[in-house]
C-alpha cells in the first residue's frame, strides 16, 4: 500500500501533463530577437487606413479609475453612442470595459449597436480576495448586464507552483460565466520570463479561458510585444492540439497607433487571418481611441 502511495505521489498532475504537450522551455533573448525581426519586416505594411479602422473596431474602451462615478461613466458611454451618429461609415469600438458596479449604468445608457459591456471582476486587479467574493462579484456583474468578464489569474498561486489552485479558480468563474466570454489576464509583467508566460497561457486556456489578456494596466511592465508573441504562439499551439480558438487581448501601455499596429502584426503573422476579427482580437485601452480616430480622419479628434 505504501509503495502505491509513493507511486501516486510521483505521478505528474493533470496540469503538468497538459504543459508537457507544449514547449515551455523558452529563452527570453531568442524571443526578443524573433519579435524584433517580425516587427521590422512586417509592421510598416500594416500601417494602412483599413488596418486602423479594423483596430478601432477591436478596442475595449476602458475606464477603471478610482474617480469613476455614475455620472462620469454615463458620459463615457454617451460618447460611444455619439460615435454612431457622427461617423456612420465607421465601425464603433468593440466594448466598453468598466468596474462591475458600473455595469448597470452602461447597460441603461448604451444605445450603440454591436458594442458589448465588459467588466473586470474576481478581485481585480490583484485577484487577492476570497473565492466566494470572486464568484459573487462575477455573478453580480453578469446580472447587472455584463456581456464579458475580465479576470486575473492568481499570480501568487502560479508562481508558487499551485497550478491546481489557480486553475480551479478559473474553471469555477468560467462556470459562472457560462456562454458569456471570459478573458483571463496573465499579468505578464509579474511572471518574470517567457517560459512562465507560456505556461500561464496554456493553463488559462486549459481551464476555460475564451481570451487570454496580457495585463491589468495596474502593474509595470504592462503589455509588451514579447509577451504578446509568446501568448499568440501558445494560442496557436493550443488550437492545433484542441481545435479550440482562444482570443488574444493586449492591454496596458497601449499609447500610440504604432503600438496597436505592432500587436496587429504579431497576431496576423503568428495566428493568421482567422484571428483578425473582434471576436478573437481586442485591444484594452482608453488613450488609443482618439489617436486612432484622428489618424483615420486625418485631423486631431477628441471624441472620447
Amino acid at each position: 500500500m505504501e509503495e502505491e502511495n509513493k507511486e501516486n505521489l510521483n505521478q505528474p498532475s493533470k496540469y503538468e501533463v497538459a504543459l508537457g504537450k507544449y514547449n515551455t522551455d523558452l529563452k527570453d533573448d531568442e524571443i526578443a530577437s524573433k519579435v524584433s525581426h517580425l516587427i521590422e519586416k512586417h509592421a510598416d505594411e500594416n500601417n494602412t487606413p483599413e488596418v486602423k479602422k479594423f483596430l478601432f473596431n477591436c478596442i475595449d474602451l476602458t475606464t477603471l479609475k478610482c474617480t469613476d462615478s455614475e455620472t462620469s461613466v454615463m458620459e463615457f458611454t454617451e460618447k460611444v453612442n455619439d460615435f454612431d451618429d457622427k461617423y456612420p461609415d465607421l465601425k464603433n469600438v468593440a466594448a466598453i470595459c468598466v468596474y462591475p458596479n458600473m455595469a448597470e449604468i452602461v447597460n441603461d445608457t448604451l444605445e450603440a449597436d454591436h458594442v458589448k459591456i465588459a467588466c473586470v471582476s474576481g478581485g481585480f486587479p490583484s485577484s487577492q480576495t476570497f473565492m466566494e467574493v470572486k464568484v459573487a462579484e462575477t455573478a453580480m456583474a453578469l446580472h447587472a448586464g455584463a456581456d464579458e468578464i475580465d479576470i486575473v489569474i492568481s499570480v501568487g498561486k502560479f508562481l508558487s507552483g499551485d497550478y491546481e489552485g489557480m486553475c480551479d479558480e478559473i474553471q469555477e468563474l468560467k462556470d459562472i460565466c457560462g456562454e458569456k466570454h471570459m478573458k483571463v489576464i496573465l499579468e505578464t509583467g509579474a511572471l518574470g520570463s517567457a517560459s512562465n508566460i507560456k505556461k500561464a497561457a496554456i493553463l488559462a486556456m486549459y481551464s476555460g479561458a475564451d481570451f487570454i489578456k496580457t495585463s491589468t494596466g495596474k502593474e509595470q511592465p504592462a503589455a509588451t510585444p514579447e509577451a504578446a508573441y509568446v501568448m499568440c504562439q501558445a494560442i496557436k499551439e493550443y488550437y492545433l492540439e484542441t481545435e479550440r480558438k482562444v482570443g488574444f487581448k493586449p492591454a496596458g501601455g497601449l499609447n500610440t497607433v504604432h503600438d496597436a499596429i505592432v500587436y496587429y502584426t504579431i497576431v496576423k503573422e503568428v495566428l493568421g487571418k482567422d484571428w483578425l476579427n473582434n471576436d478573437l482580437f481586442r485591444l484594452g485601452t482608453s488613450r488609443l481611441a482618439n489617436k486612432l480616430l484622428s489618424d483615420i480622419l486625418g485631423e486631431e479628434t477628441k471624441l472620447f
